[in-house]
């Protein structure tokens, strides 16, 4: 199992390189035998994760926050996990960059047969990545089912309203949707 963290800036050490960063886990875990094959095993998951082995000798804060979070993805990637916990891994990046990582993890679903748990409070992220979703509430799960079963025929109050509050573009149903919400206030407090 390994983690990858909200936020890029604070989640690597600004003294390693990026070689250093990945290569790290590698000879930790034992899984290459030297430095010249951690660092060549570094390039390739820089490589996989669309960043460039020329990178290697870089520090975090020469890149962007797009980039870092690539970096971070990269040295999860080093020790082969079988499960990725994601603690809103795009919320602190632009709306362009937070595409290509979603997307990047969704090929890393397929290409490492890793599974993801992603944490996120932006329901359109959760429904672009996520095949199944937990929908929680002060700490408690409220409902869980596929991504369609979630999003198209939500059975919990809290389900409903948290859809219902994403912003739409038509003022009337805006309107609508915060009168059926303030119609009954007791909807939110609801925590079966």
């Amino acid at each position: 199992m390994q983690m990858v963290f909200q936020d890029p800036y604070s989640s690597l050490n600004p003294r390693m390189t990026v070689a250093q960063l990945i290569g790290e886990a590698l000879l930790v875990h034992r899984l290459v035998g030297s430095r010249p094959a951690a660092r060549t095993r570094s390039a390739e998951l820089l490589e996989t994760v669309g960043l460039s082995a020329a990178d290697l000798d870089r520090h975090p804060h020469s890149f962007s926050g797009g980039q870092r979070q690539r970096i971070a993805i990269a040295r999860t990637l080093a020790v082969r996990p079988q499960l990725l916990i994601c603690d809103e891994p795009v919320s602190s990046l632009d709306v362009s960059v937070q595409a290509q990582v979603l997307n990047l993890f969704k090929d890393l679903r397929t290409e490492f047969g890793v599974a993801i748990l992603f944490i996120a409070h932006d329901l359109a992220v959760v429904r672009y990545l996520c095949e199944r979703i937990a929908v929680m509430r002060s700490g408690r799960i409220v409902e869980l089912g596929d991504r369609v079963q979630v999003y198209e025929h939500p059975q919990h109050p809290y389900t409903r309203a948290l859809l219902d509050a994403v912003p739409v573009p038509d003022p009337a149903v805006a309107r609508e949707r915060m009168r059926a919400l303030t119609a009954d206030p007791t909807l939110l407090d609801r925590t079966d």
